[in-house]
């Protein structure tokens, strides 16, 4: 079993909150987690018919079944659920009673914010990070700029792990990635999209996340989207907020700050795993990757997930945006953390080149960041440092 960043984040959850909910994509590893870390808990999945009828029809007796702390997994299965859990959580009044976990983000968290708001601890995981994958603790995105690394291991392939992407039973049960994620996908299409937005038309929503990848690393116009779509601009916003909800894509927004009055609004659209990304985009094996034109996009996504995964792994909140200009000056990636915003440009190249800090050098030439923090995160080995900007290869995130 591969540790999860996580696991310290949920114990300590646990002793903290009456109620601790765990959500994620669909396969990224939460029952397994659960199962793992919480042996002495008492274990239902509500994709079990029986559980689930009997949580309808029994809701009291369901809860109460025995004074074990008890994992309700799939608990979006039974809405009404959450108002008995509401009673029992107040009568009780203790931590570490109930660890709610389920794949429909959306719908998890509505029936929370109904019945549960104030009474729960909210945790995420995503699929494994690249450094949960090498056993290593990764490098925090606000220490990026000023902390130093060594060159880390090179037994691990750029583009095999940007096809590949992260989910757990690719790596697990060592499966062939296209397959595995044309299933995950189907799934995916089949089950929690059409139970939450009840799309009679699934072909036009898989055009839409089809068009999104195609899209990777662009600043979003869903009204340019949409029409592409065959779709309204009310229609493609809705579809994205569920690709969002469900931890399939994730919007860096706009770095305003105190940096002159023209800036661009426009969010740009990244996804949380790039073997799925890759097999969006037709790339059916990873050496398509070296002369693919959306490699850098590919890449960017890549580096954009593994700084979300490491917020989201620690229990927080990410705080990354980008930064661009009207004049098209940008920077790919601002962390906003600590008393100075932190820029970073993800390069795909394998050799650091003097255009990797054409970016960053303007930034610093901004009033007030002369002496920002600034980091290039590139595809080559080697760690190295350039006019006061720390160079990171991709595998020591």
């Amino acid at each position: 079993m591969i540790p999860r960043h996580l696991t310290p984040i949920l114990r300590h959850a646990i002793t903290q909150s009456p109620v601790v909910t765990l959500t994620g994509p669909r396969q990224s590893g939460k029952t397994t987690l659960l199962r793992r870390e919480l042996r002495g808990w008492r274990y239902v999945s509500l994709e079990d018919p029986d559980e689930r009828a009997d949580a309808i029809h029994n809701p009291r007796q369901f809860l109460h079944r025995d004074d074990s702390p008890l994992i309700i997994d799939e608990a979006q299965r039974v809405p009404d659920l959450f108002s008995y859990l509401q009673g029992v959580v107040d009568e009780r009044g203790t931590p570490g009673q109930y660890v709610l976990s389920g794949s429909h983000n959306f719908l998890l968290l509505q029936s929370i914010s109904q019945s549960l708001a104030g009474r729960t601890r909210i945790l995420h995981l995503l699929p494994f990070s690249i450094s949960e994958l090498d056993g290593r603790a990764g490098l925090s995105p606000g220490s990026l700029g000023s902390a130093r690394t060594k060159a880390p291991r090179r037994d691990r392939d750029l583009l095999a792990t940007l096809h590949a992407g992260c989910f757990p039973p690719i790596h697990d049960r060592k499966l062939a990635p296209r397959e595995w994620l044309a299933d995950y996908y189907q799934t995916y299409l089949v089950r929690d999209v059409r139970d939450v937005l009840k799309v009679g038309d699934l072909e036009a929503f898989d055009r839409f996340v089809r068009l999104c990848a195609a899209r990777v690393g662009q600043l979003l116009n869903l009204s340019s989207l949409g029409a592409d779509c065959g779709v309204s601009h009310v229609t493609a916003k809705r579809w994205l907020s569920v690709l969002v909800a469900s931890f399939q894509v994730t919007l860096l927004r706009p770095h305003f700050g105190n940096l002159g009055k023209r800036f661009i609004r426009s969010p740009k659209l990244y996804f949380l795993d790039t073997g799925l990304l890759c097999y969006l985009l037709g790339i059916r094996e990873s050496s398509q990757l070296a002369t693919h034109p959306l490699r850098g996009s590919i890449f960017e996504s890549h580096v954009v997930a593994e700084l979300t995964k490491s917020y989201v792994h620690r229990g927080e909140e990410p705080r990354l945006t980008f930064w661009r200009d009207a004049r098209g000056h940008e920077v790919d990636v601002v962390v906003d953390e600590g008393p100075q915003a932190m820029a970073i440009e993800i390069k795909s190249g394998r050799t650091v080149a003097d255009g990797f800090f054409e970016g960053l050098r303007h930034w610093r030439r901004l009033p007030g960041r002369g002496e920002s923090p600034c980091a290039v995160v590139y595809g080559g080995d080697e760690a190295s440092e350039r006019d006061g900007i720390v160079v990171y290869p991709w595998r020591a995130l």
